[in-house]
């Protein structure tokens, strides 16, 4: 903490400025000018509040509970007026303080590394099912045959929802995540109707899992309980939104993004087909080299000093996971170059899940499902390289990755 004497206000501090234009710029060129930034600030302006470009500044902030997440500002920021989403009960994703931490208490276990690696078979047969109809003719479109279908089986599966509902859940988990676009004030009405139909489906799913209870996620929430405490159904909900929000768009993209530096080494891919026992380490460094969530956002609770700053209550800043992976320290040999058999950094690992509270807390999941399709693509799809140009998602979404992947390979 600093004193009157020598805390400056973050507004009055004379700081580098980056505007909007910076998210439109190819992905490879707005990292390189942020880690060009990062050399010399650890804290830069944007048209919101501030960027948080540092490693060590990232977590700290991140893990600091006076800085609360911005998800749940974005309906507000997004230009949404209607009282009933903007006064909604807050799910775990936006949750603070007390909320969060019981609802973190309740459904830890169902989250567990135990619980996702239940589901690695089914994740293998996954795979293996969107690679057949292509395995002949050496030609994908990874974005559209493998990454966007990839993760919704592993939901519903989750979840227990029936293989004749996946259509649906796709359906709805596109559509409900368009409240993280900046179009989103235009299309609320595609919003609200995906929320309410999604909504109706698991509330019947709870219903029949009180009366039927199985091995499934649905079953585990409702049987969460600690010192008497449960989820209420509004909660469980919620929950189950949040399972979908954060599940399925993080792990297609973040595929897709690892697919792609991987076709530009293939030196790298050969040797994860090769040694598949390098997958978890190929899971971090894809996720240091090109993650697919860019940055995040938190707003101050309350009059916060840091490194004697003042950042006044209200006040945004967007720590950037880009940067903060970019940086030298977070490798053993202080370079950025890619490499699956890179020891990780101890207590310096990649950045994309965040830190804190708010640690993604579907990370077992998303790192069993990528543990698991890349070595199986990597053997099953040998010389993989782009056939023609990527196209990618704009770069104002939230999540990043490629809408079009036209591929070669070599067939097994």
């Amino acid at each position: 903490m600093g004193d009157a004497d020598t805390t400056t206000n973050a507004f009055d501090l004379d700081l580098p400025v980056i505007g909007p234009e910076l998210r439109e710029l190819p992905r490879s060129e707005s990292t390189e000018q942020l880690r060009t930034l990062a050399t010399d600030h650890w804290i830069v302006r944007n048209q919101l509040g501030f960027a948080i470009l540092d490693y060590d500044d990232v977590t700290a902030i991140l893990r600091d509970k006076r800085w609360h997440n911005a998800v749940a500002k974005i309906p507000e920021m997004m230009g949404i007026t209607d009282p009933e989403i903007l006064n909604r009960p807050p799910s775990i994703l936006a949750a603070e303080g007390d909320v969060h931490t019981r609802l973190r208490r309740l459904v830890a276990k169902a989250f567990s590394p135990r619980n996702a690696d239940a589901l690695r078979p089914f994740m293998r047969d996954v795979v293996n099912e969107l690679i057949d109809p292509v395995a002949a003719a050496g030609r994908v479109d990874i974005a559209v045959d493998i990454c966007e279908p990839y993760p919704i089986p592993i939901i519903c599966e989750l979840l227990g929802a029936p293989r004749e509902d996946w259509q649906s859940f796709s359906r709805w988990a596109e559509d409900v995540l368009r409240i993280f676009n900046g179009t989103a004030a235009d299309e609320m009405e595609v919003i609200g109707k995906a929320q309410l139909e999604l909504k109706e489906y698991v509330i019947d799913m709870i219903e029949a899992r009180r009366s039927d209870p199985r091995d499934d996620l649905i079953t585990h929430l409702i049987a969460a309980e600690e010192e008497g405490d449960r989820l209420s159904t509004e909660e469980l909900v919620t929950m189950v939104n949040a399972v979908i929000v954060g599940g399925t768009d993080t792990t297609r993209n973040q595929l897709g993004c690892a697919l792609s530096v991987f076709a530009a080494h293939p030196d790298q891919w050969r040797l994860l087909g090769e040694q598949p026992d390098l997958a978890p380490k190929a899971v971090e460094e894809c996720m240091r080299y090109f993650g697919a969530i860019r940055g995040t956002g938190r707003f101050a609770s309350e009059d916060i000093v840091y490194r004697d700053i003042l950042f006044p209550a209200g006040t945004f800043v967007f720590p950037s996971l880009d940067a903060a992976n970019s940086d030298s320290g977070v490798t053993d040999d202080g370079t950025r170059h890619f490499d699956i058999t890179r020891e990780p950094v101890k207590g310096r690992g990649q950045m994309t899940f965040g830190s804190g509270i708010h640690y993604c807390l579907g990370a077992s999941l998303a790192r069993a499902e990528l543990q698991e399709a890349l070595p199986i693509l990597a053997r099953r799809m040998p010389d993989l390289a782009v056939d023609g140009t990527i196209t990618w998602k704009p770069t104002t979404s939230a999540i990043f990755g490629p809408d079009h992947f036209p591929a070669t390979f070599t067939p097994a």
